[in-house]
């Protein structure tokens, strides 16, 4: 079978060695007269990225005040390493580096050289909660409440702008790049490029060859490869790539093996003037226990003092790098779920209540209401069939007397748990809806708002699609719920995980620090059927009678985009009933001759054609609207003007300033998986071109499947591929320090 291969952006995630995972999916990356990266940062996806950050954002920010108290706690926690007392050699030379850091001074010796040992695959401790019950509940601080946002942040001040676009003329940079660039440098931004050129590799599409000839042109001479600014930049961007790619922190040999293979000299001191200049944060995390060592065979044992101190010095250890805003959200997120796991939650019945609610519900309902009764966290996992069961809980809830709320990461998330609630007969949180989105909880723009010490006025929280649940706003969510409060987290384990940084939920699955309710409710039908075969790894073939399946191949990828409109515009509609405006492609990269701006483009114009007056939109598009990257929204255009774009959103009227269309508006019609994930339609076209192979696994397939509620076409180009993928190829591990966080530390021995 013959393949017509798109360009290398035809990919959602990126193909760098560092950040190999999830790209975000938000708007394009193009930027005129800039080139897109290839290869060291394939698909970075900047929708937002230079406009300034959301209040959720600003509200963790907000949050490094507490920075002292949670360095005051690490170093009060017992563990077989105290404070690097028992390193020796680069790990303790990196360890001397942080505390020289810690105490202003600047390290003068050289950080690791020698290679890490790699992370171990769980501990060997019982599970529990990595503080006791008692440290784990402390007296709550009243904080502000953050203030409501309008979804669109403000853009930089046009003098900034200009001045911006007058340095980067002088180094031969794009201007267009200026309002990025503005935004993300601040007030001073002239200044800052002058006094370090390399700081515009902050704008995600620059590559660093385009950052060095811009830098060339600035300093002249003084322009060197072994500049200390340039290493700085390099291991800042590296990091800001991993964690795009759903990285917390990368472990320091993997970074220093990257700064190497992009020309930085001495990635050692690289990474030692980032970790001085706070750009970044070092930890020692301890892995897995080695053993037991085994009897002497020439003596007696050693006495306990002396087996102790070689046990610690055996104990093998990881040094991760990474960014403070990811780092002290991970701290934070650790304290707040071993507060909640450690906490004695708000009754709102007795136990004869709770247990009556239980006994008036089926199955895994009855479970996790039970769960529920007792624990401030519990997990549930399932299906789409699951929802119903906290849908349920949040019913009996209800009638307890509780708060109770449900929070989704998404608008297509939140839209879909209201609809499921509403068929269950609501819940007697009245007249209140009782189904919001995270950042519209956190914003207090939706939701119950905060109580006098800055809290959530609540006492229950069940967020679904906890999956896509990344590590800050987690954060935000466990510190901002009361004492007392249950927090559930619900979702589906085999879709793809968030578009930020983290994997939350799979690690608080993996680490057994609460009850989890598995859900034994199978999907209905012949799409349920399918896509349960593909979570387990199976692509089966499954009987159809009413098409609910159907598969076309192609040959290549014109077709494919001819045969994937033709579905939506014709066959679906005229076969299964589903008009157009009900039926959602799903591709598996932005770029390419089949990616969603090539099929958008061919679905516009037989749906909607215009000349697209503004930016390319015209009234009556179908769009999806990224205020900041991570965050999709679906909705359509009203009408343009002098004020910007004007959208007709599931949040409200949204209107996108003219200068922001291009990074945060894109057409809808075609979605990659990514943007699809929570959401699901009566019917979906899947388009699999012959050069999306290379990007395909066994979670992008059961995510991109599993939107269909009555029809699934799949335009089929990639030949064995697709059922390879499913059998064979996983989600792409993510490092992340949450594991360690939440075990349980060993006691120091007398």
């Amino acid at each position: 079978m013959s393949t017509e291969p798109g360009p290398a952006e035809n990919t959602e995630e990126p193909a760098d060695a560092v950040a190999a995972g999830p790209g975000e999916p938000g708007a394009d990356t193009a930027v005129p007269g800039a080139v897109e990266p290839a290869g060291e940062a394939a698909q970075e996806d900047a929708a937002g990225a230079s406009g300034p950050v959301s209040e959720a954002e600003a509200e963790l920010a907000a949050q490094r005040i507490e920075r002292e108290r949670i360095e005051r706690r690490k170093a009060e926690r017992k563990g077989p390493v105290e404070a690097g007392g028992k390193l020796s050699g680069t790990a303790a030379d990196l360890l001397a580096a942080v505390r020289a850091v810690e105490s202003g001074e600047r390290p003068s010796a050289a950080v690791l050289a020698a290679p890490v040992p790699e992370s171990a695959a769980g501990r060997g401790s019982a599970p529990g909660p990595h503080r006791s019950a008692a440290e784990a509940a402390p007296v709550r601080r009243p904080r502000p409440a953050p203030e409501p946002t309008s979804g669109v942040p403000a853009g930089p001040a046009p003098e900034t702008v200009l001045t911006v676009r007058r340095v980067l003329a002088d180094g031969g940079a794009p201007e267009a790049l200026a309002p990025q660039v503005a935004a993300l440098l601040g007030e001073g931004a002239e200044q800052a490029l002058r006094a370090d050129p390399w700081q515009l590799l902050r704008v995600a599409q620059v590559r660093p060859e385009q950052a060095d000839g811009f830098a060339r042109a600035l300093l002249g001479a003084e322009c060197r490869a072994d500049d200390e600014r340039r290493g700085r930049a390099l291991t800042v961007r590296l990091l800001e790539q991993a964690a795009t790619a759903g990285h917390t922190a990368l472990e320091l040999e993997r970074l220093t093996a990257e700064l190497g293979r992009r020309g930085v000299p001495d990635p050692d001191a690289a990474v030692q003037i980032a970790l001085a200049e706070s750009e970044a944060l070092a930890f020692e995390d301890a892995l897995e226990d080695p053993g037991t060592p085994a009897p002497r065979a020439d003596g007696p044992a050693p006495d306990a003092e002396a087996a102790a101190e070689e046990d610690a010095e055996r104990r093998p250890v990881r040094i991760l790098v990474g960014l403070e805003r990811y780092a002290l959200a991970e701290e934070s997120l650790a304290d707040g779920l071993a507060r909640l796991v450690g906490s004695v939650p708000k009754q709102g019945g007795s136990a004869p209540e709770w247990e009556e609610a239980a006994s008036a519900a089926r199955g895994g309902a009855a479970e996790l209401i039970r769960a529920v009764a007792g624990h401030g966290l519990v997990l549930h996992t399932g299906g789409e069939a699951a929802l119903a069961e906290p849908a349920a809980l949040l019913s009996a809830a209800g009638r307890l007397g509780l708060r109770a709320w449900t929070a989704s990461p998404g608008a297509l998330g939140r839209a879909r748990f209201a609809a499921l609630v509403e068929r269950a007969g609501g819940t007697a949180v009245e007249p209140v809806a009782p189904v919001v989105t995270v950042d519209g909880l956190l914003t207090g723009a939706e939701g119950p708002g905060r109580d006098a010490d800055g809290a959530l006025d609540l006492d229950l929280l069940v967020v679904s699609d906890a999956p896509q649940l990344d590590v800050e706003a987690a954060a935000l969510l466990t510190e901002s719920l009361p004492d007392g409060a249950r927090l559930v987290l619900a979702g589906d384990p085999a879709v793809l995980w968030s578009a930020g940084a983290g994997r939350v939920f799979a690690d608080l699955l993996a680490a057994r620090v609460c009850p989890q309710i598995a859900s034994r409710v199978p999907d209905p039908g012949p799409l349920g059927e399918l896509v349960s075969g593909i979570g387990i790894g199976e692509l089966n073939q499954v009987e159809a009678p009413g098409k609910e399946v159907v598969v076309v191949p192609v040959r290549d990828a014109g077709e494919a985009v001819h045969r994937a409109v033709q579905l939506v515009v014709d066959s679906v509609p005229r076969a299964i009933g589903v008009p157009a405006e009900d039926t959602q492609v799903i591709t598996p990269g932005h770029g390419g001759a089949v990616g969603t701006r090539a099929l958008n483009a061919a679905l516009k114009e037989r749906l909607n054609p215009g000349p697209g007056r503004f930016g390319g939109f015209d009234p009556g598009d179908r769009v999806v609207h990224s205020p900041v990257p991570g965050r999709v929204v679906p909705g359509r255009v009203e009408r343009a003007d002098a004020d910007g774009l004007h959208l007709s959103c599931a949040d409200g009227s949204v209107v996108v300033p003219k200068e922001r269309v291009e990074l945060c508006v894109r057409h809808g019609w075609a979605l990659t998986a990514h943007q699809a994930v929570g959401g699901r339609w009566p019917a979906v076209v899947v388009v699999l071109p012959g050069d999306a192979a290379q990007v395909l696994s066994r979670p992008w397939v059961y995510t991109a499947f599993g939107r269909a509620e009555r029809h699934l076409s799949v335009v089929h180009g990639v030949e064995e591929a697709l059922p390879r993928a499913v059998a064979e190829i996983p989600a792409r591990p993510r490092t992340t320090r949450l594991p360690v966080l939440l075990a349980p530390q060993p006691a120091e021995s007398d």
